[in-house]
């Protein structure tokens, strides 16, 4: 049983961060992108594009958080079922979050190089796609007690 509750807390670091790479990956393009745009235009590249494109590594943080909390549940017989299903889906949710929180990092990373304005609002709106992830965590925590309670 130990290995399946190893497991399933491996699944949900590995499978949020996934997501993170995804994220990351769209949104770093279409920083690449945008920062191209600027050149070809004679602008200057703005370097808060950034921001945006490591916006969703903070979902591989939150696997990992829930990898170490599963671990630390090893000791608990039977639960090993479970503790798989909690880490392969709680990573999904995770990692989906990530996924569009970097596609809507690359809206964000085209319409700040091309405006210069509306930053607070592309961080906030990010941000909201971010609390998705922060709810999947705390609520999958809260499952986790119940569980190997």
């Amino acid at each position: 049983m130990d290995a399946m509750v190893v497991s399933g807390a491996v699944a949900c670091l590995s499978v949020s961060s996934i997501g993170s790479a995804v994220g990351t990956g769209l949104a770093a393009a279409a920083a690449v992108g945008a920062w191209k745009k600027c050149y070809a235009a004679g602008k200057p590249a703005p370097f808060t594009l950034l921001t945006f494109v490591g916006l969703p590594l903070s979902q591989t943080l939150y696997g990992m958080i829930l990898m170490f909390v599963m671990i630390g549940k090893t000791a608990v017989a039977g639960v090993g079922v479970a503790m798989l299903l909690l880490g392969i889906f709680a990573g999904l949710g995770i990692g989906a979050s990530a996924v569009f929180q970097g596609r809507a990092a690359s809206a964000a990373c085209d319409a700040q190089a091309e405006t210069g304005q509306g930053l607070a609002n592309y961080v906030i709106a990010l941000g909201v796609v971010e609390t998705v992830s922060i709810f999947i965590m705390v609520f999958t925590i809260i499952a986790l007690g119940k569980i190997a309670a």
